[in-house]
């Protein structure tokens, strides 16, 4: 027996449906809650990173409270290597898209550097900011062969 046009296109419509179907993309790292992309992925990364540069890291950790030389509360990933520097991370929102500066300091003194950080880039990953706290970083000549 031939199908008319109309069961034809049900038919066609019905197998198009069902084979379409992808399954669900994981969601990004970024996409992961404040605390559990930095605690997770954000500090692992960059202790590792800045390790094997040759520099121990001696805490890194995330911190809530009132930051360094310029006050105001906010979010911070601290962290104290050899040779007593410190960096400050400062996100001013649990938001890793939110404002953020980098503070640091040498011979446990308070911070002397206070700088805006990744103010141009329109998307924050995991990648992009491990790659510039470590430019940072080496800009100060703290890692690598400097």
């Amino acid at each position: 027996m031939l199908k008319n046009k109309q069961e034809l296109s049900a038919d066609l419509v019905a197998e198009s449906t069902t084979i379409t179907k992808k399954p669900a993309k994981p969601p990004k790292i970024e996409d992961k809650p404040f605390e559990e992309f930095i605690c997770k992925h954000l500090i692992p990364g960059l202790k590792s990173s800045i390790e094997e540069k040759g520099t121990l890291v001696r805490d890194i950790k995330l911190i809530e409270g009132k930051r360094p030389v310029v006050g105001g509360n906010c979010w911070m990933v601290f962290c104290e290597m050899s040779e007593e520097r410190k960096f400050w991370l400062c996100f001013n929102k649990d938001l890793i898209t939110s404002d953020k500066t980098i503070l640091l300091a040498e011979s446990n003194s308070d911070p002397s550097i206070v700088e805006s950080f990744l103010i141009d880039e329109k998307k924050t990953t995991l990648p992009l900011l491990i790659s510039r706290v470590l430019q940072r970083l080496n800009g100060q000549k703290w890692i690598g062969a400097n």
